[in-house]
């Protein structure tokens, strides 16, 4: 027999339906001969509803609500009707304090809550309540849209842009009868407009939210418990991937000296992994745990949390948010990639920190950040030279957007371009790709400048690799001369320039070549 259960999840995933479901086929059934629903969001709340009930069974009314509360708790604990309370969207736990329903053969407890403390499931049955599967969302939407195919073109895409959430899927549907849309054409205004601006002027279903207020409540609470600090995390966490962020990114330098700027007071990794755990608390987030080793490795914040944080968070702190979280990124990297399973979550969270941050990693002092880079590099040195290839090809594009074509950020990703497509296989694509980069650098920084001598190092290698190993001898030994005037014999790259000089002079006389 289940005496207690806690119907614990994500805000806006149906728990309330849930248990309103389950109290209407009770009651219609006439299992039950008493029917509580109280509104648990305040203990007063508790201690009115309890008192009134009491008052109702047992004929007796209390001027003071804890004594009718403690009335209503000696009668459950005695009676012998069978009865249900529901108490549904509890806050705080600690409200219930001395107000839990008694354990008995005929009386049942549901809750529902966002919370997932350790003494609130202690001892009660917990009930996870997950996102919809994609074919319940389907199913969903047509059947909330009466299985009109005009309608529902695109419903698939627009439950994936919704992340399965009902209660976004429902106001959605809502909106869309409204202002007779399609889902094609509510997945354009999501793409284009704040989702507060989508909103249903009537909520569906006796829904008292829409969906972009979903998660104040909750986003306070861990506030006021972290004393500002789960916010900012919770800023930081909605411009990395949904699907999963390294835990340790929360430690980083960069992350715990950004919170300490905006507090004004020291921030350690224990104090973010305090918010962290908050956080999970409160469903804003989940933890995922290692099969290997059993420890807490990501963090998962659902997409539309993340919209509506990027959406909350005031202008004044977007780049620097964007900032640290890309130097955090960089933290991370390691120095030789082992593990290709963290660089590839490493590369996903560069991937969806870049777009959702469009320009904010890009400016014309510095050209892009170097995490974008990195992540490009991380593809290319894991054997994936032709994603690298086209990694750098998009970067490129997104590069002359931002900076402008003749930029030195943009120029260096022509180089890093260039030479990742001649190891994808295409050395004189490589060359070609060089020798017109060279013409812009002569033209842009001038022969002197050292980005110009390391586009001539490279040309003159892949001009050996396409086969003419006379003229990338020829071409390292004009580039040597430039380098003793312009660097002298001690820098790093001229001795290396000597070297590749002699390697490819003596393949040339292998070919039968003299240089």
């Amino acid at each position: 027999m289940v005496v207690c259960q806690v119907v614990a999840g994500l805000g806006g995933v149906g728990k309330t339906q849930l248990a309103a479901n389950l109290a209407d086929q009770l009651w219609r059934a006439r299992q039950v001969d008493l029917l509580m629903w109280v509104t648990a969001a305040s203990r007063s709340n508790v201690l009115t509803s309890y008192a009134q009930t009491a008052a109702d069974v047992t004929g007796v009314e209390d001027d003071d609500p804890d004594r009718g509360a403690a009335r209503l708790l000696a009668w459950l604990a005695s009676t012998d009707r069978r009865w249900l309370i529901v108490l549904d969207d509890l806050a705080d736990p600690a409200d219930l304090r001395s107000l839990w329903p008694p354990t008995t053969t005929t009386g049942r407890t549901v809750v529902t809550t966002r919370r997932r403390d350790a003494a609130l499931l202690h001892g009660r049955t917990l009930i996870d309540v997950d996102l919809f599967t994609p074919g319940e969302a389907a199913a969903y939407l047509d059947g909330k849209l009466d299985g009109d195919t005009d309608r529902l073109d695109q419903a698939d895409q627009l439950a994936a842009d919704l992340g399965y959430l009902p209660l976004a899927l429902a106001q959605a549907a809502t909106y869309i009868l409204d202002q007779d849309l399609t889902c094609a054409g509510y997945r354009k205004q999501l793409a284009q407009r704040r989702l507060a601006a989508l909103s249903p002027h009537l909520l569906p279903d006796d829904q008292a939210t829409p969906v972009a207020d979903t998660w104040a409540l909750s986003v306070d609470l861990a506030d006021a418990a972290t004393d500002g600090l789960a916010r900012i995390l919770l800023q930081i966490a909605a411009l990395l991937d949904p699907n999963g962020i390294p835990l340790d990114l929360f430690a980083t330098q960069a992350v715990t000296e950004y919170c300490e700027d905006r507090l004004g007071e020291p921030v350690d990794a224990d104090d973010t992994h305090h918010a962290v755990r908050t956080l999970h608390r409160l469903s804003l987030a989940n933890t995922t745990r290692s099969i290997a080793t059993s420890t807490d490795v990501a963090l998962r914040v659902h997409a539309l949390v993340q919209r509506v944080t990027r959406e909350a968070t005031p202008d004044k702190h977007q780049r620097p948010l964007a900032v640290a979280a890309a130097d955090a990124l960089i933290e991370l990297w390691p120095t030789t990639e082992r593990d290709a399973t963290h660089t590839q979550h490493l590369r996903a969270n560069t991937t969806s920190l870049h777009t959702t941050t469009g320009t904010l990693l890009w400016n014309q002092d510095d050209g892009g950040h170097p995490v974008l880079f990195q992540a490009g590099y991380s593809l290319g040195s894991t054997g994936l030279v032709t994603a690298a290839a086209e990694y750098f090809h998009d970067l490129h594009a997104t590069a002359c957007q931002h900076l402008g074509p003749d930029h030195p950020g943009t120029l260096a990703t022509r180089h890093d371009l260039a030479d990742w497509w001649g190891q994808a296989g295409d050395a004189v694509g490589a060359v070609a790709a060089y020798e017109q980069l060279l013409t812009d650098r002569l033209r842009i920084l001038g022969p002197d400048h050292p980005g110009t001598l390391t586009t001539r190092h490279d040309l003159a290698r892949w001009w050996g690799q396409a086969g003419d190993a006379a003229g990338a001898a020829a071409a390292y030994e004009q580039l040597l001369t430039d380098q003793l005037r312009i660097l002298g014999p001690d820098h790093p790259d001229t001795p290396a320039t000597r070297h590749n000089l002699v390697y490819w002079q003596n393949r040339a006389i292998a070919d039968g070549n003299d240089p």
